[in-house]
């Protein structure tokens, strides 16, 4: 059996303390892309939170100095940091980007399963010898995400041919991979439904608030966490929206 990794343990244990499922994606404008603005948010947001999912469009900008700052920052508040830059590629390139990944101090990072079983597991084992937690791709929130991950897949030889979904294919390769977390977006409750039904992986749901996704059916239908960022972020009061979008759980 697969020994739970201390990433995963250790999410579960902050989003216990803090009685929140809630992780703010730093979507932010680009005139708040200063470290200053970002800690005065993580200090002001922190108890109604349990990690920060930071974007490439963030990270880059910042590089690895100011990367390191920010994530000691959301540290020193007891949450932990997403770096979600969707990693698919061979092996000794995921390898040294996991291990730049780390040095900046993120805690986990997301990544895009069409690279195949094989190059997922080399992966999350890498990231797991290092310390960090891998949350995979399954099923995405945006509205147009049947064309890409709902695509019938044709699997095995001609006398037993089947067809599958794509997201069921990526579910099969985040199992036999031993991720901490799938991306299944909160906007397509249906596929929430079912993929939760049938994995106890636990899943990451984007899409609550500015693209349609409700918190309560999103947890009741399967999600263990919830990444919010522009409902949040562009509230006039953003602890008070936080507050609300808990109490609805």
């Amino acid at each position: 059996m697969n020994k739970v990794s201390q990433y995963r343990e250790r999410i579960e244990q902050v989003s216990e303390s803090n009685n929140s499922p809630i992780i703010l994606a730093l979507d932010l404008e680009k005139r708040f892309h200063n470290q200053r603005y970002i800690e005065r948010l993580v200090e002001n947001l922190h108890p109604y939170l349990c990690a920060i999912k930071i974007n490439f469009h963030l990270i880059l900008p910042f590089g690895t100095k100011e990367m390191q700052s920010i994530n000691k920052i959301i540290h020193s508040f007891g949450l932990l940091s997403i770096a979600d830059i969707k990693l698919n590629d061979i092996s000794n390139t995921n390898h040294v980007t996991l291990r730049n990944l780390r040095s900046m101090g993120f805690d986990s990072v997301i990544v895009n399963p069409i690279i195949g079983q094989k190059q997922l597991k080399s992966l999350v084992d890498f990231a797991h010898n290092l310390g960090l937690g891998v949350i995979s791709l399954v099923y995405m929130s945006h509205e147009n995400v049947s064309q890409g991950y709902g695509l019938s897949i044709v699997q095995g030889n001609s006398s037993k041919r089947k067809f599958l979904p794509l997201f069921e294919i990526f579910l099969k390769y985040a199992r036999k991979s031993n991720v901490d977390g799938i991306v299944v977006g909160a906007t397509h409750l249906k596929t929430l439904k079912h993929i939760s039904s049938i994995s106890s992986i636990p899943i990451y749901s984007p899409g609550v608030g500015t693209q349609g996704g409700n918190p309560k059916l999103a947890i009741s239908s399967g999600s263990n966490y919830l990444i919010i960022g522009r409902s949040i972020l562009r509230s006039k009061n953003q602890r008070k929206a936080l507050s609300n979008l808990l109490s609805t759980n």
